[in-house]
């Protein structure tokens, strides 16, 4: 991409998708192939997305490097830039910097086995990674998937849901607190979930995504069945602002959210609050 880090590229709304009744996936193609073929992102990085005239925030890319063309970002509408967002339609231009943040380990997670604890929102950080990893399954040991929303109609990406639940090597669960009529599955909090599968704290790294206190709740539980502070991975992307480390609104001691997050291990985060 340009060098300018303050320079948005234009990229065109590809597609959007309804995932709950606030929340949408847009697919994104930038206007030019050079900004195309210029854009390489990880597992675990953001955007910066404009939209023309009410300015712009940091979110996810919720889409896997291994399949490229257009990417993807999911995102509920909770004031006046999302709400322009998602009143826009195909074909619509918005802006686009990045990719920011240090991303997902890929490499490092090759020949472990991998834990994925998501709640609400938070899956779509998550499904790039998980979507890079099944694209990329010998090289993975076993893959566990724990999903779980307010209700039903809360869940995102529910046909993707349906598919894990029978993909062959993928150990799939899902959840939610509060049942609607004709829901037949698991009812509870995330943390539940452990009690369906056999949780190998040895050689697996365990990747946490979601609201604030579910996030406590599971990392202390996790530490308890034996996982290392060190193998426990989290974002703090909710603090980010201008993904470059210039507003100061993400520092946390030393550390900026945004220029060496947004992906930190739990060892990371602790220190970070001491």
């Amino acid at each position: 991409m340009n060098a300018d880090v303050f320079l948005p590229h234009i990229a065109r709304i590809d597609a959007v998708r309804d995932e709950t009744p606030d929340t949408k996936t847009f697919a994104l193609r930038f206007r030019t192939p050079e900004d195309s073929e210029a854009f390489r992102f990880l597992p675990g990085q953001f955007v910066e997305l404009s939209v023309f005239g009410y300015g712009e925030a940091p979110f996810c890319i919720a889409s896997s490097p291994t399949r490229p063309g257009a990417f993807e970002t999911t995102i509920r509408r909770v004031g006046t830039l999302t709400d322009a967002l998602h009143q826009l339609g195909l074909g619509a231009e918005v802006g686009i910097r990045g990719p920011f943040g240090n991303g997902f380990d890929v490499g490092g997670a090759r020949g472990k086995n991998l834990l994925f604890v998501a709640g609400g929102i938070g899956l779509p950080p998550l499904r790039s990674l998980i979507r890079n990893v099944m694209d990329e399954r010998d090289q993975f040991r076993n893959v566990t998937i724990l999903y779980g929303a307010r209700t039903p109609l809360d869940l995102v990406y529910k046909d993707e849901l349906k598919e894990w639940e029978t993909t062959e090597g993928i150990e799939f669960h899902v959840t939610v607190d509060n049942a609607l009529p004709g829901w037949t599955g698991n009812v509870g909090i995330v943390p539940v979930l452990f009690t369906k599968t056999t949780l190998r704290p040895e050689n697996t790294i365990a990747y946490v995504c979601g609201p604030p206190i579910m996030i406590k709740f599971v990392v202390q539980d996790l530490l308890k069945r034996g996982f290392q502070e060190e193998s426990v991975i989290s974002t703090l992307e909710r603090m980010m602002q201008c993904g470059i480390g210039k507003c100061n609104h993400c520092a946390i001691g030393h550390r900026y959210v945004c220029r060496d997050g947004p992906v930190f291990n739990f060892k990371q985060i602790r220190e970070m609050v001491e």
